[in-house]
């Protein structure tokens, strides 16, 4: 029964993330560069789902951290 239960949050959840990434393929700069936003010195291309999905997973982390302090 558990399997089933895993599999019926799982399942949907994987077919979202793959629904979300195939519309949130294009690519956009992260800069790091406060000063200049057109040509930063420093600043990476990826795709928006890598950069949300990162976002996400950083969060989750500082706030898992947070709850220790």
């Amino acid at each position: 029964m558990r399997k089933f239960l895993t599999a019926l949050v799982v399942i949907p959840l994987a077919i979202l993330f793959v629904v979300f990434a195939v519309a949130n393929r294009h690519l956009v700069t992260v800069s790091f560069d406060p000063f200049n936003s057109s040509d930063p010195s420093i600043g990476v291309s990826l795709p928006l789902f890598i950069v949300l999905i990162l976002t996400g997973i950083v969060g989750v982390i500082a706030g898992g951290a947070a709850t220790w302090i």
